[in-house]
């Protein structure tokens, strides 16, 4: 038989065990979950061409092949406009908020991660202010009609021209607004 301080000393630390071993599991889960949205970011159509610069193909369908988004936004030679997403993105945590005793032993928690509006806040259209070249590929950006492919302009392979070029608009896709919906799920269903 177990002496009642050491059944009173038992009682307080198989709670703590078990909420260590969830903290744990939940920190594990929401790395992976973490790590599954970088890396569907990262292997994004729109990204990808992006980070291909101004000779990548139009892999996002976005320009019906005229040219690419990296010369069609308008991005200097060398600018690596996908970084500062990417570093938002890297900083989303996992934060314990207080443990749970009563009628559950658990783990109150809460995920940061940044929203469309703060992503939109650090993507600026170079040549426009106030606009966010991340939520023109959502919403549609102009001027596919004046775009000529020619080594010239910010990016080295396009310019935009006063005149009508051709017929055609860019298409807009779901991108950092859907990403961030469907992780934010993701992120509250963790448990």
């Amino acid at each position: 038989m177990l002496d009642r301080d050491v059944k009173n000393a038992l009682s307080r630390q198989v709670p703590n065990l078990a909420k260590n071993k969830i903290r744990g599991e939940i920190r594990k889960k929401f790395l992976e979950t973490k790590n599954q949205m970088i890396s569907e970011f990262m292997s994004n159509p729109i990204t990808q061409e992006i980070m291909a610069g101004s000779t990548g193909p139009n892999i996002s369908g976005t320009l019906n092949g005229v040219s690419n988004l990296f010369a069609f936004i308008g991005f200097d030679r060398g600018a690596q406009p996908i970084m500062p997403i990417l570093e938002l993105l890297e900083k989303t945590e996992l934060i314990y908020k207080k443990n749970l005793s009563k009628p559950k032993i658990g783990v109150e928690f809460e995920v940061t991660m940044p929203t469309k509006e703060q992503i939109f806040a650090i993507t600026p259209l170079p040549y426009e202010t106030g606009r966010s070249w991340a939520e023109g590929i959502e919403r549609g950006l102009s001027g596919l009609g004046h775009l000529i492919r020619k080594n010239a302009g910010r990016s080295g392979s396009a310019i935009q021209t006063r005149v009508k070029v051709r017929k055609g608009k860019f298409q807009n896709v779901p991108y950092i607004s859907a990403l961030l919906n469907k992780y934010a799920k993701k992120f509250k269903d963790l448990k």
